[in-house]
């Protein structure tokens, strides 16, 4: 007699987990049918955990040759298995090398086209820049001379204001300990009120017109 057991109770009965039994079952080692859309598993009355009775007949043991041949049968199961799962990896690998490929591929063109974009805009801004300049020398009168008289020009020296990088070179100041000395002098004339420096945007400013003579330490 056939006797109907459902997957947990047989994976209970034999100390083995759910994920087992359906393995069996998949290899074909369990028999199993589905009775009212369940599975069940196809066991005889002699349970795994019976004890078996007494007969005038002793069980037979598996033979050796029984025996390597299950366990030929298993291992060659496994080894399909495996090399199931070793081709499910490569073409996994494969699909991966093809999107980095095609990713790197998109990056390349996407790059090249703002490359191509910005070419175009620097030749449209230059462009611009020289018909702008092209119209401001158009638009100034060719026949108006400015007359500049000898006091207009000493007005215009004197609000001609240079930095400290081009006054120590117009001084002749080359050497380090030198120009930090005179730099702090200069600061000194500016905090008592000197005329003949300024400050512009934090930076200290010096009329090139005048003489500091005194300062230069």
């Amino acid at each position: 007699m056939e006797k109907l057991m459902k997957p947990a109770e047989y994976a209970k009965e034999l100390g083995i987990s759910r994920q087992a039994v359906y393995a069996k079952i998949k290899r074909g080692i369990l028999a199993a049918k589905s009775v009212e859309g369940k599975l069940y598993i196809v066991v005889d009355n002699a349970t795994p955990n019976d004890t078996p009775k007494s007969t005038s007949e002793p069980k037979q043991k598996p033979t050796t040759s029984q025996t390597v041949s299950a366990s030929t049968q298993n291992l060659q199961r496994d080894q399909k298995d495996y090399k199931a799962l070793l081709e499910a990896k490569d073409e996994t690998i494969a699909v991966l090398k093809g999107t980095v490929k095609d990713l790197k591929k998109s990056n390349k063109q996407i790059s090249t086209t703002l490359r191509s974009e910005i070419d175009l805009l620097k030749e449209a801004f230059h462009e611009m820049r020289t018909l702008y300049v092209h119209r401001l020398e158009q638009k100034k009168p060719q026949e108006a001379i400015e007359v500049v008289t000898e006091e207009d020009s000493v007005e215009v020296e004197e609000e001609r204001w240079i930095g400290i990088k081009k006054f120590f070179k117009q001084q002749g100041v080359t050497k380090e300990k030198h120009q930090e000395k005179v730099l702090k002098s200069l600061k000194k004339a500016y905090k008592k009120g000197d005329a003949r420096l300024m400050k512009e945007e934090g930076k200290l400013k010096l009329n090139a017109n005048k003489k500091y003579k005194d300062l230069l330490v």
